[in-house]
């Protein structure tokens, strides 16, 4: 054409593109694995012992850690109160806060009684500011809260946009490794409950964790689903409270404080939770209804295990539910995924059905189409559990030696 149709200029075109890769001037080093792995992990512990037990020892220098969970639940409470056991502890920590002014974060603080001087805020939305500032005080702690609310200023898309989440991502997990700093970047959840952003800003953090519970109960589960530095899967217990997290040792005598188990339709269920197994009160509701069609409500399992275990009664075990409406609810509002919630749901489903109540039961087991309950893992931390409040009657349909086992460790019969 003899011009550039979109700037007008007629200069000659030039080729340009990227030069051939020329050959590395240094040599990678590259070492047997017999020889690496000698260096020791120096971990800070937090001083809150379901932390330290969910990050598998404490703080590891220059990891950066992702905490994601719904609104409302707890992310920036809970690191507060991080931040002010690690200050009471020697340490210091720096919060910033990309979606709060320092006046709503000094409440959050005096309500949780967080006064140590040791302890920075900081209300910044500019990621490089934000590195800038923790690289001047050098804390033994950085919390970016959140990820999804801070940008780079060089980078196209607003906060929130995939480019900007993995900028500011990548930028903050290069502090960390540079300064040997520990990071914690909070994370939103999309309406389905996965976290927000792209999957990359899962990938390049050394640590996932997830809060969750419901805002109108109390308990809080802090779980931990990838792990560079320890086990994966641990589970963490708080209840929520006017001055913020408590850590709770005994979830399983919380959680059936006030079970009663000569009711109908309440069974107890050792689930294991990751690695730690806790007992849950497993509730059914069975009842004539007057709709043409009736209702199945399930909260806390999963509502196509429920109907399976149904369909399995009706047609294995001659329970019929039609023409009933059938509630079936985990108490304490936890959300399980253990397969060994079958067999507790189909005892207090019939146990509802009957209006005949169990006794102090607890029980196990995965049922099958064809009606079979099949044995899961884990039976011998169940049992134990169990028996350790008391729960004299157990059902596992796996290996009864192990059960037996279990209960003589305890001193039950």
């Amino acid at each position: 054409m003899g011009f550039c149709p979109q700037c007008g200029s007629d200069g000659p075109l030039e080729l340009t593109g990227e030069e051939k890769r020329k050959k590395a001037q240094h040599r990678t080093p590259v070492v047997s694995v017999a020889k690496t792995g000698g260096d020791t992990v120096v971990r800070r512990r937090v001083t809150l012992d379901e932390i330290d037990r969910v990050l598998g020892g404490g703080l590891v220098p220059g990891a950066t850690i992702l905490l994601a969970g719904e609104p409302g639940v707890g992310k920036s409470t809970l690191l507060l109160q991080v931040a002010g056991a690690l200050a009471t502890s020697g340490g210091s920590a720096l919060i910033v806060s990309a979606e709060e002014s320092l006046g709503q974060v000094g409440l959050r603080a005096t309500r949780l009684g967080v006064s140590d001087p040791n302890v920075f805020l900081a209300s910044e939305r500019d990621i490089d500011a934000v590195i800038t500032a923790a690289d001047e005080i050098s804390p033994d702690l950085l919390v970016v809260d959140s990820i999804q609310a801070v940008a780079a200023a060089e980078v196209d898309g607003a906060p929130g946009g995939v480019s900007q989440v993995r900028e500011s991502a990548a930028r903050v997990v290069h502090f960390a490794k540079e300064t040997g700093v520990p990071v914690v970047i909070v994370g939103h959840v999309t309406k389905d409950g996965g976290i927000a952003g792209p999957k990359l800003l899962e990938h390049v953090v050394d640590v996932v964790l997830y809060l969750e519970g419901e805002a109108e109960r109390g308990l809080r589960l802090l779980r931990s689903l990838k792990n560079r530095f320890g086990a994966t899967h641990q589970v963490g217990v708080f209840e929520m409270g006017d001055a913020g997290m408590t850590e709770v040792p005994d979830p399983s005598g919380l959680l059936l404080a006030r079970w009663d188990g000569g009711v109908p339709g309440s069974v107890v269920f050792p689930a294991v939770d990751g690695r730690r197994p806790l007992l849950v009160e497993v509730q059914a509701l069975v009842t004539d209804t007057a709709l043409p069609q009736p209702q199945r409500s399930v909260r806390g399992l999963e509502a196509a295990r429920v109907h399976q275990v149904l369909a399995v009664l009706e047609r294995h075990a001659g329970m019929s539910f039609r023409g009933k409406d059938v509630y079936v609810n985990v108490v304490g509002g936890l959300r399980l995924q253990d397969p060994g919630g079958d067999l507790p749901v189909a005892i207090a489903l019939v146990s509802s059905l009957l209006d005949k109540g169990l006794g102090p039961t607890a029980a196990w087991g995965e049922i099958g189409l064809t009606g079979e309950v099949r044995p899961v893992a884990h039976a011998r931390r169940r049992a134990e559990e169990a028996a350790r409040l008391g729960i004299g009657t157990i059902i596992d349909p796996g290996d009864a030696l192990r059960v037996k086992e279990a209960l003589a460790r305890a001193g039950l019969p």
